[in-house]
């Protein structure tokens, strides 16, 4: 508790409406997050706290402070929301997995991997060992990520994560072969996967078959339906570039930022 109050005490600002009570503030929260106003979300939440810093709701009202602050792009705020929260909940599953996500889309895998730890010592979640498994990619370590990927097959034998994740990392030492069987086997189980088309599609490329691959891209896409990954416009491009159709790749990359792509999807992938 001792953290929250010196979190509460340093960082929240006050607000002019002092008169609204706790309980008044986070209904006030969640009829602004219903209606898409997240800064005005973001400040109800924080006078609700002001109000009653001593308040065992404050760390639930963190928690949801944090996915707030992250969903407007604040890293730095959403961290030190979550780390607050975490000081009277340090074994929360739900506040780690948060908290792992949120590294991930700052670029801190290795920050990110130890969070998905501390969860796997707690349960041996089948997302937390992909998520794990990914960013072990992400830094190169494929041994680490080979073991997570083959514990989720351990767990689950049906599983569809784990051979995601180990196709994955085929593509990655060159095991293009393996990696297409994978995918053929994995497309028969769930033949309107978008996501299996797109990697498909990135393999192909590195096969150097852009016939192929355009042609999974394009099902990709049209299996998004109306608002797809922007990725999937930047797959295309390149794609578009191999078959030196330089316009259509031009018009592709602009499409993918007028959807909202980011350097960090890339990353992602």
């Amino acid at each position: 508790m001792k953290i929250l109050a010196i979190f509460l005490f340093a960082l929240l600002t006050p607000l002019n409406l002092s008169c609204q009570t706790f309980d008044e503030w986070v209904d006030l929260s969640f009829k602004y997050l219903s209606d898409g106003d997240l800064p005005a979300a973001e400040a109800a939440l924080v006078s609700a706290m002001r109000q009653e810093p001593s308040n065992p709701l404050n760390t639930m009202l963190l928690t949801n402070l944090g996915t707030i602050q992250r969903r407007q792009g604040k890293y730095d705020e959403a961290l030190i929301s979550y780390t607050a929260a975490m000081g009277n909940a340090p074994e929360s599953i739900t506040l780690l997995s948060a908290r792992a996500e949120l590294f991930t889309e700052m670029n801190r895998p290795e920050n990110a991997i130890t969070d998905y730890s501390a969860i796997l010592q707690m349960n041996n979640q089948e997302d937390a060992l992909y998520r794990r498994g990914l960013l072990y990619l992400q830094i190169k370590n494929y041994g680490s990520a080979q073991a997570d990927f083959e514990r989720i097959l351990e767990i689950n034998p049906k599983t569809y994560y784990g051979r995601v994740g180990i196709v994955s990392l085929c593509k990655l030492r060159g095991e293009y072969d393996e990696a297409e069987r994978i995918y053929f086997y994995l497309m028969e189980k769930f033949p309107e996967q978008a996501d299996l088309y797109a990697g498909r599609a990135e393999l192909y490329l590195l096969m150097n078959r852009p016939g192929r691959a355009m042609t999974d891209i394009n099902r990709a896409i049209r299996l998004q339906g109306e608002n797809p990954n922007p990725y999937l416009y930047i797959i295309r491009s390149r794609i578009k570039e191999m078959q030196f159709e330089k316009k259509g790749a031009e018009e592709d990359r602009i499409k993918a930022l007028e959807s909202g792509y980011r350097i960090n999807l890339d990353m992602k992938k």
